[in-house]
């Protein structure tokens, strides 16, 4: 019985191995130094494929929402998933973390990558929490409750103040969106004035913090240009503001934003 299924292979074989004996011979009549130089040239090219892939593999892809409790954080994170506010409704002191697809990116064709989003009670004993996430964040989504912002304006500013002067968010320039939220409500207030009213008292938490002692705040990073009033124009990360509402899904503002900074 013969197999001439194997005679194919057996010319790539041969003219394997003649190419090989070409290579060789070819090899052999080049100077010592450029056989060095293209060795280099293969080795730094391997290296540079292999660090930019690393990179790629590595870049953050987690967004972190934040701010105090009843802002309604957890609503905005089952809008972002399944496109309903549904099991959000309630004050929540457990964390939400999952990684999915956009809800409003389902139903889009060719690549889209999915986003690790982590929800942060806001409850003053699970701020620990916080501080763990922030250093793998791509980015910091700040929930503001646009219709309760008065009562609640000192304690907002606070928690936003902790965030931008932590020193892993500004080291890595870690961006921040402050989300006015309900502002479907007729009594919430506009974003421009919620905007201001952080600023004034950011720029008062600053004045005061900056007298104490540098030991005591060595994780902290100094806000704004001295001897200037504060305004988030002058943070070394980029802060932004916008408004919507998560109860109703207008959470456009928010999506776009997790697209800026987990790119597919």
């Amino acid at each position: 019985m013969s197999y001439t299924g194997s005679a194919p292979v057996d010319e790539w074989i041969r003219q394997a191995e003649l190419w090989g004996h070409q290579a060789e011979a070819w090899i052999r009549q080049q100077p010592p130094e450029q056989i060095y130089i293209a060795a280099a040239v293969v080795a730094l090219t391997i290296l540079v494929l292999v660090a930019a892939s690393c990179l790629k593999s590595s870049k953050p892809n987690t967004i972190v929402l934040s701010g105090l409790s009843g802002c309604g954080k957890t609503t905005l994170f089952y809008q972002l998933r399944d496109g309903s506010s549904h099991q959000g409704t309630v004050t929540s002191m457990e964390e939400n973390n999952d990684t999915f697809v956009l809800h409003s990116e389902q139903e889009r064709k060719g690549k889209v990558k999915p986003v690790h989003i982590i929800d942060v009670p806001g409850h003053a004993r699970l701020k620990p929490k916080l501080d763990e996430v922030l250093p793998k964040a791509a980015g910091v989504v700040f929930v503001v409750d646009a219709q309760d912002f008065l009562s609640s304006m000192q304690a907002a500013a606070e928690y936003l103040y902790d965030i931008l002067t932590k020193a892993t968010v500004v080291k890595k320039r870690v961006p921040v969106l402050i989300f006015c939220n309900k502002t479907d409500k007729v009594t919430a207030h506009s974003k421009e004035f919620i905007k201001k009213q952080l600023e004034k008292e950011i720029n008062k938490l600053r004045e005061s913090r900056n007298a104490i002692s540098s030991a005591d705040i060595s994780d902290e990073v100094q806000l704004g240009v001295p001897g200037e009033a504060f305004n988030f124009s002058q943070c070394q990360n980029k802060v932004t503001v916008a408004e919507g509402a998560g109860s109703t899904g207008n959470v456009s503002a928010v999506e776009q934003f997790i697209r800026d900074y987990v790119k597919a």
